[in-house]
């Protein structure tokens, strides 16, 4: 099996199960916090989380924080749940595409531009 597919197959399972363990165990309300996606580095060694969290800038700082914080406790949960031959040590970041696709269409809506979005 070539190593690109193994790789994809890594980074959507650690983010399922990333995902139902955050749900789960932590608690982050009111922000609404999801695993947008994984990035697993060819060795398996480092896992970049990418992390949508819905609030105010205070609020995503302090889910990172909450992350950072929680990181053995995750990484012990993934070594659980998957079988890998490592557990990768887990970086958690922003993603702020959901943020930025929402300030575009408000962006659109200011300038009248509806009409293009909908087609």
């Amino acid at each position: 099996m070539p190593v690109k597919h193994r790789l994809e197959r890594v980074c959507e399972v650690l983010k399922r199960e990333l995902g139902l363990i955050l749900l789960r165990e932590i608690d982050f309300s009111p922000v609404l916090v999801t695993v947008s996606s994984v990035d697993v580095t060819p060795d398996l060694k480092q896992a970049h989380v990418f992390i949508s969290a819905l609030g105010s800038p205070g609020q995503q700082r302090h889910v990172l924080e909450k992350l950072e914080r929680s990181r053995a406790h995750l990484q012990g949960e993934i070594a659980r749940r998957v079988s890998l031959k490592h557990t990768p040590h887990l970086f958690f970041k922003l993603d702020a595409s959901i943020e930025r696709g929402s300030r575009i269409l408000s962006i659109m809506d200011e300038l009248g531009l509806d009409d293009i979005k909908n087609d």
